[in-house]
């Protein structure tokens, strides 16, 4: 299995823009990841109910999110620097299983998506992102259409729910 490249400073993002340094030194003993997960945690909880706006880029965060923006922000505070964009993510970091009692929080669920990016990695595609903050709980920034307007929110949902789908491309860990 390769080795992951999550500690490593990824390409800056297509449009020139540098990617924003972690707000920590990653994690590296075991104590450093699980206090990592709680703080993915956390500050997952903290942006519940902020908007989702396709295409946010990290200098919007904390005050908005698209899927992988708000997992790139989260890792952030974990150490880590996330590529920018949710085919990327999926690219790096350790396949887990799709099993409820195999994830851990902080892990992502990456989702094939009715639009989102394809390559020969995922040809199938990737158009979402969703992190694992509990022993049944996710949250993610999710898109939704309301009375004809674009929009969304980062929202709580069940574990079980999201495990449920059929359009899951892969999990992957970094921690």
């Amino acid at each position: 299995m390769p080795q992951s490249r999550h500690h490593e400073r990824p390409a800056d993002d297509p449009s020139g823009i540098p990617f924003p340094p972690a707000f920590r030194p990653p994690p590296r003993t075991p104590k450093e990841k699980d206090d990592a997960r709680r703080m993915i945690a956390a500050e997952a909880h903290r942006q519940l109910g902020k908007p989702y706006v396709y295409g946010a880029r990290w200098q919007a965060a904390p005050r908005e999110f698209d899927c992988s923006s708000f997992a790139q922000y989260l890792y952030r505070h974990a150490g880590i620097v996330l590529p920018r964009v949710s085919i990327d993510q999926a690219a790096e970091g350790r396949r887990v299983q799709p099993r409820k009692g195999a994830l851990k929080v902080g892990d992502l669920i990456f989702i094939k998506g009715k639009t989102g990016r394809y390559d020969r990695r995922f040809p199938q595609g990737i158009g979402h992102v969703i992190v694992v903050t509990g022993p049944d709980e996710v949250i993610h920034a999710k898109y939704k259409r309301v009375r004809g307007k674009h929009g969304g929110l980062v929202i709580r949902q069940t574990l079980a729910r999201i495990l449920r789908r059929k359009d899951i491309t892969v999990i992957k860990r970094y921690l």
